[in-house]
């Protein structure tokens, strides 16, 4: 990583991102590109990468997601939008299912009910921009 002397910016290369496995889904691997221990106030940007076959449960976020589709196609799930959390002020009844692929974006609200699922033989990956703090993930199966 490279941080300027008086802090003002970061770089980090793609080799120093370290992968980690979440543990709320297996096939599920997270790498933190830059987040507030890099000096980012606000946002944390993550790339996430969803292996062919696997799934995500059903789950809701303590914050918003606002997530950028890098390579692969999947589905994601999205539940009930909490009418509190809509722009518009109302409610969306029922899920819907996507298929997403590269150079498709999505915005989830904090508290949405979602999931992912990878049928295909290539892995999916995407970029996931979050606010900085409690990003608490509560399973619901």
């Amino acid at each position: 990583m490279h941080t300027t002397d008086d802090g003002s910016h970061v770089l980090r290369r793609g080799d120093e991102i370290e992968y980690e496995s979440v543990d709320a889904a297996d096939g599920l691997e997270k790498g933190v590109l830059i987040d507030e221990s890099d000096g980012a106030p606000t946002f944390a940007i993550r790339r996430f990468v969803l292996e062919a076959g696997a799934t995500v449960p059903e789950h809701t976020n303590e914050v918003e997601h606002e997530q950028y589709v890098l390579e692969g196609e999947y589905t994601v799930g999205i539940g009930d939008v909490p009418k509190a959390h809509r722009a518009d002020g109302n409610a969306v009844d029922g899920d819907e299912e996507y298929t997403v692929e590269a150079g498709d974006s999505l915005y989830i609200p904090a508290g949405t009910v979602h999931w992912y699922r990878n049928d295909g033989d290539r892995d999916g990956a995407f970029l996931c921009a979050v606010p900085n703090g409690d990003d608490e993930i509560e399973l619901l199966e």
